[in-house]
């Protein structure tokens, strides 16, 4: 498919909550290969509980996955589009679905819930202690900051974001807060953009991952990349689980 087809494709495409089938076959990332499964680290600890808080939930796709959920179940999400959508698909389930804003503050009561769960969602280490019952667990998988770093440079764009955000300072954040961290994992996997539509319409989602990206100041290197595909990168993911003492 030519250049400026996937181009247009790419930018016209509609994206609802955080559902990847979009890319089904053009945009892969290997990591049902790492060492640990977020799900089941949620699921063996959601048994045991009677609260729990889903922070950045997208739009509710994976916690609807985990019904039946525990008694009182809440949710964050930050992308505003996401809200509704969210809404729409949890709260049937009895799942109170909340806005966040950049502060990362959570709108509830200190000592809330049991388990709070967190899947490439941004956090204050402090509030999520607060929200936590003592004694309650944090869940998390992250996106370390050098995810997908190839994809910069092959751009010639700026670094992500957080470059520096990674499971070293995740763990000592929390540490800080007053957590013990009770397990820790990092690891790098394959990630490949077979087509430059698929990786335009994946910057459209992830605007943080190149500041400031648009295809017309882009166009020229856009260009260099579709010539030159499939692009492999690298996924980095870490996760851990910390207890609030």
């Amino acid at each position: 498919m030519d250049y400026d087809h996937l181009i247009s494709e790419a930018l016209a495409t509609p994206f609802e909550g955080w559902d990847f089938d979009v890319f089904k076959d053009r945009y892969e990332e290997h990591t049902d290969r790492l060492p640990w499964n977020y799900e089941h680290l949620v699921r063996d600890r959601m048994a045991a509980v009677s609260s729990m808080l889903d922070m950045g939930t997208g739009g509710g796709e994976f916690l609807a996955a985990l019904a039946p959920l525990p008694a009182r179940t809440a949710a964050t999400e930050g992308y505003a589009p996401n809200v509704p959508v969210a809404r729409a698909r949890l709260e049937p389930l009895g799942v109170e679905v909340v806005e966040v804003g950049e502060d990362e503050v959570l709108a509830f009561a200190d000592e809330a819930f049991e388990l709070v769960i967190n899947r490439h969602e941004s956090f204050d280490p402090g509030e999520v202690y607060r929200v936590l019952k003592p004694g309650g667990v944090f869940v998390t998988q992250q996106v370390g900051g050098r995810d997908l770093e190839e994809v910069n440079l092959a751009l010639g764009g700026p670094r992500h974001e957080v470059y520096e955000w990674d499971l070293a300072s995740a763990a000592g954040g929390l540490v800080e807060a007053g957590f013990e961290v009770t397990w820790q994992e990092e690891r790098a996997s394959e990630a490949v953009f077979r087509d430059v539509g698929a990786l335009v319409l994946f910057l459209r989602i992830a605007d943080w991952q190149v500041p400031g990206f648009s295809v017309e100041g882009y166009d020229e290197r856009l260009r260099r990349v579709h010539e030159g595909m499939p692009l492999r990168a690298t996924a980095w993911r870490f996760a851990l689980t910390a207890r609030k003492r």
